[in-house]
This record gives structure tokens, sequence and C-alpha cells, in this order.
């Protein structure tokens, strides 16, 4: 986007929150074009159906909606020497038999994996302890180290552990079974389609920033996310790249904020 635009883009990372501090920065910047922000479903969909009252913004008033860069497939996996059963069949016969014995980790209370895995719970019925992490990095690696049996986790983050075969992956959230995992069943696949959505990472511009803006810096990163070196980087990875309109991408955050206000309501989850 920097070369398309003939502009530096400095990236400043701000971490914290689930991501709450960069995004309440994002908010209240200049809708000028050069003030930017990644959106996430943390950020946009988790975030503020946990905590609907003192974020600090709003997921729709506060941003404008560019594209979604990347669609990030999810992914169930167990530790193969603590967890007895090698596919999702068995794994779902396991827990369903053994309820309040396995845990499972994820990158954080009432962050976007801890919903995944709350929501496998309450669509399967099952009865699994929930371990957050301070991120995806420490709860893979208790996963493969056997200190929880299961991990609820981004593809990218696991996948090196999966095919070192320190993981044994169980499912994925994936429109259609993966060319690096092709022995692993969608959740769709197994009956589960609403547990079938991915992540993803978006472009966000703050509120009020004028049509021919969003328009220009649309064009550029849709024609950067065409880039052979940029899909094949951001594949090696385990992202895919997207590229959709302003208005699609305003779709998918409601859509996804949608399904985290009642995954959170069922589940009465907060984020204190």
């Amino acid at each position: 986007m920097s070369e398309i635009l003939g502009q530096s883009i400095v990236v400043d990372n701000k971490g914290g929150a689930g991501g709450a501090i960069g995004a309440q920065e994002a908010a209240r910047a200049k809708p000028d074009g050069y003030t930017l922000s990644i959106a996430t479903v943390s950020t946009l969909a988790v975030n503020p159906a946990c905590k609907p009252t003192g974020l600090g913004y709003d997921p729709f008033k506060d941003f404008t909606p560019v594209t979604n860069f990347v669609n990030v497939p999810n992914i169930i996996s167990s530790n193969p020497t603590k967890f007895p059963a090698k596919d999702f069949t068995g794994f779902l016969k396991e827990i369903k038999a053994n309820p309040g014995k396995y845990t499972y980790g994820s990158s954080g209370q009432c962050g976007v994996l801890h919903l995944f895995g709350e929501a496998f719970r309450q669509a399967t019925g099952t009865d699994i302890i929930h371990v957050p992490y301070k991120g995806s990095g420490p709860a893979v690696a208790d996963a493969v180290g056997g200190h929880i049996e299961l991990l609820f986790d981004n593809l990218p983050s696991s996948l090196p552990q999966v095919q070192a075969k320190n993981l044994n992956p169980l499912a994925v959230a994936w429109p259609e079974r993966l060319k690096d995992l092709p022995e692993v069943p969608t959740l769709k696949e197994l009956g589960y389609e609403q547990l079938n959505s991915p992540v993803w990472y978006g472009l966000l511009a703050p509120a009020g920033t004028p049509a021919d803006i969003v328009a220009t810096l649309h064009k550029a990163a849709t024609k950067a996310l065409q880039d052979a070196g940029v899909k094949e980087s951001l594949m090696k990875q385990g992202a895919f790249a997207s590229g959709n309109t302003p208005e699609e991408f305003a779709k998918e955050i409601k859509q996804q904020y949608d399904w985290a206000k009642e995954v959170v309501a069922k589940g009465k989850i907060e984020l204190k």
C-alpha cells in the first residue's frame, strides 16, 4: 500500500485489553486518512459484546470500514499424549463422557478464541474448562507441554506445532478443507456450521473520513492484496487475502458482533 500510495506507512503497535487501547486511540484520530487502524474480531465484535459500556469506543459509530484484508481459519487441536482421542468423533465422545475433566486454552478471557470455545460448548452441550492465557503463544506452549489437553486457536499460531506433530488437529473453521491439512475436517462438514466462521483482520478509517479518501485507501489495499508476493506471504502464515468492499466488510463486522453478543449472553461471560 505504501508503494501504491507513494506515502510512508508507519506501524504503531498499541497492545493491551484485547486491542481496545489501540482502538480507542484510532477512534479519536482526525478523519483525514492519515491515521488508520486494523480491525479484528476482538476489537469490533468480541470486546463490545463482552463490555457493552465503558469500552471507550463504539464499533459502529466511531469507524469507517475500508476493507477486510485477510480471513484466518480457526482450529481445534489436542495434545497427542495427554488426550486419548485422535479424531473429532472420538474427541466429542470423550469430552461428553467426562464432563469437567478436560481443559482448553485460549488467547484470553472474553477473547475471540474464548468465545470460539464457548460457542463450541454451547453447540455440543459439553463441559470443558476454559483456561485463559495472555495471548495465543503461551496457550500453544502449554498445550504442547501437556499442561492443558485442548486448544482453540487461530491457525497461524498453531500450524507449526501441528505440522511438527506436537499438536493433533481435530477440526478447522473454514469453508473447505485446507491445503496444508487435507485430512482435517471442517466444522461445517461435521454438522456445526454455526462454528465454521474464520476470524478477520481489516482496515478502518475514523468515522467521518471523506468518501473519496476511503475510496483511495480501498483501491490501494485491494491492489496490494492482488500482488502474488503478498498473497504467498499471507498464505505461508495461514491467512487468505480478501479485499472486499466497505459495505461488505461492514456487514461482516455486524454479523460477527451479533454472533459474539449471543455467545456472551448465553455463556454469561464478562470482560472485567
